[in-house]
């Protein structure tokens, strides 16, 4: 059965229609146990999420669930969403699954080389999408509990909605049909979670869920709404901006566990002569999966101060999250020794996709040869997306192979 998307026009509006999920109603396990929340919590969630808790969230967050594009395609590895104010985070959770396909599960030889040809992973039948996604997500969510790091003892936490509501619509608080029917789940380890959303999965899926928002809670509670305001220190007053494809907050929060606006290695101080020296906490160690940043022309021009430091430009796999002029996307290479090995980074190709459905293949060429023509960030004849690959690989030549025939967005 069809798990993708389907554009349809309606009324003169593009809407983007999901297939059902294929567990029937009465296969689908009822939430149960867990305690229901509080409205002190409710309002929190929502003022450190979104600034208010007496208006609405942005609609898109109450309506994006997480659905996965048709199993044993092409672009069988990829979320399905329209562009909206979730791209932040569904960029972030589709790096994980990237990873999961790509590298977590596949088997290797002594030589560290893939028993299967890389690009069938990235084809995944419906079973093992929905593995990639509940594991995804688990790793993600334990992440932002402290998990993965030697500090202190590490605890999650997961709300799933009921059809109980327990925060009645006041003045104070204004009902958005999820926030007040929660019940919340903890966890102490990584393998908790895994069972537990395996179990549950299907509420992240369903297209009349709000699976994004989901696992937006998922990742503030287990990281606290305290350490989350901490963690913003004082440059946002909430976790989710106004921005069209929504917060670069978000998207550090799911790669680092922390809601960090800093981006640079460890900890600067920062201060003048009037003021004492400040710390500002940026990524305390290195990535999993990176981040690469292009700001445009149009952006702040202080804002071009705020770079990726080396532990997210050059993370554990070749798996970048990547913010160009404000868009989302993922760029990954299928060779986990590319950032290991030399000989490998001198000429390789790397894919580039958006949860819009635009897929593209790039060819990245770092030899300093001058008959190559390289490219420089400067370069006024250099696409967005070039120049943001240039912030990793400085003066390389890239190459286009062409948009796929299943592109739905623009690649920049």
């Amino acid at each position: 059965m069809l798990r993708g998307t389907r554009e349809h026009v309606l009324h003169g509006e593009e809407r983007v229609l999901y297939a059902r999920n294929r567990l029937l109603p009465g296969s689908k396990p009822a939430v149960s146990g867990g305690k229901p929340i509080t409205e002190e919590l409710a309002t929190e969630l929502r003022v450190v999420a979104f600034g208010t808790a007496s208006c609405p969230p942005r609609g898109e967050w109450i309506r994006t669930p997480l659905i996965m594009r048709p199993a044993d395609q092409p672009l069988g590895y990829g979320l399905a969403a329209p562009r909206n104010g979730t791209r932040s985070l569904l960029a972030g959770l589709q790096a994980h699954i990237i990873k999961w396909l790509l590298f977590d599960s596949r088997p290797v030889t002594k030589d560290n080389k893939s028993i299967e040809p890389p690009d069938s992973y990235l084809r995944p039948s419906e079973d093992r999408q929905e593995e990639a996604l509940w594991r995804a997500c688990s790793e993600v969510i334990w992440r932002c509990g402290g998990g993965f790091t030697a500090q202190g003892e590490a605890k999650a936490t997961i709300a799933l909605p009921t059809d109980s509501t327990y925060v009645q619509h006041s003045s104070q608080y204004y009902q958005d049909g999820i926030t007040e029917k929660l019940h919340l789940f903890e966890f102490k380890s990584l393998e908790d979670i895994q069972i537990f959303l395996k179990r549950y999965i299907h509420l992240f899926q369903s297209e009349e869920g709000a699976g994004a928002l989901l696992l937006l809670y998922a990742a503030m509670l287990s990281r606290g709404c305290e350490n989350i305001k901490k963690d913003l220190d004082g440059k946002l007053t909430h976790l989710v901006s106004a921005l069209v494809e929504g917060s670069l907050n978000v998207t550090t929060l799911l790669l680092t566990g922390r809601a960090t606006p800093y981006l640079h290695n460890g900890v600067q101080y920062v201060g003048d002569e009037d003021h004492y020296a400040m710390p500002q906490f940026g990524v305390l160690s290195r990535s999993p999966v990176g981040l690469l940043v292009w700001y445009g022309v149009e952006e702040n021009v202080a804002a071009t101060i705020n770079k990726p430091g080396s532990r997210l430009k050059t993370p554990a796999l070749p798996i970048w999250v990547t913010c160009c002029s404000g868009h989302y996307g993922v760029l990954f290479n299928t060779n986990r020794e590319l950032l290991r090995n030399y000989h490998a980074e001198r000429r390789f190709d790397i894919h580039y996709y958006t949860c819009g459905g635009c897929h593209v293949l790039l060819n990245v060429d770092t030899r300093a040869h001058e008959d190559l023509g390289p490219m420089r960030t400067d370069d006024i004849s250099a696409t967005p997306l070039e120049k943001l690959i240039l912030t990793k690989w400085q003066e390389a030549k890239i190459t286009w192979s062409g948009a796929t025939p299943f592109s739905g967005e623009s690649p920049n």
